[in-house]
């Protein structure tokens, strides 16, 4: 439906008061829950049609960060900061059958997506599905990550690697 931008930022308020971006593009979704006092920068994007988009109390996502829900869904934590141009995806494509485009074989999920609270992610890192990011993390700019991280690691690269822990 074409609903404008303000009257969705309107509704999250209300419901949730999150502060939602008017330049914002974020779905009407029964899948999308917003905890309070959460903001959501200009030029996002948030799909939760396909699956369950949770973000807690007080998380700041940046401008320009996409995130895309799909069965079994994405939790992101409390009090996180989600810096510029995040990518967080709850899904993929298949690709076991090499004699078929990968548009044709369809889509799979191996797990959720789940980012702890107190978490920072740095400017455009992804973080990819089934990955489990515990409390406290810090991933660094441009990493990628696609599995678990410890509590209170701080990761870097692709994939990303521990490479210290906070004490």
């Amino acid at each position: 439906m074409l609903i404008p931008h303000w009257v969705i930022s309107v509704y999250y308020f209300l419901k949730y008061h999150a502060i939602v971006s008017t330049k914002a593009e974020v779905e009407l979704s029964k899948n999308l829950i917003l905890g309070k006092h959460t903001t959501i920068s200009s030029f996002t994007k948030i799909k939760a049609s396909e699956g369950s988009v949770s973000i807690g109390a007080r998380t700041d996502i940046g401008v320009g960060c996409f995130i895309g829900g799909y069965h079994p869904g994405i939790q992101i934590g409390d009090d996180c900061l989600i810096s510029p141009n995040v990518t967080i995806v709850g899904v993929n494509y298949r690709y076991e059958d090499i004699d078929r485009p990968f548009r044709e074989q369809g889509l799979v999920s191996k797990g959720p997506t789940i980012i702890g609270n107190n978490v920072w992610i740095g400017t455009g890192a992804v973080i990819l599905d089934n990955a489990h990011i515990e409390d406290g993390v810090i991933i660094s700019p441009n990493s990628v990550v696609s599995g678990h991280i410890a509590c209170n690691s701080i990761v870097q690269g692709n994939p990303a690697k521990t490479i210290f822990t906070r004490r």
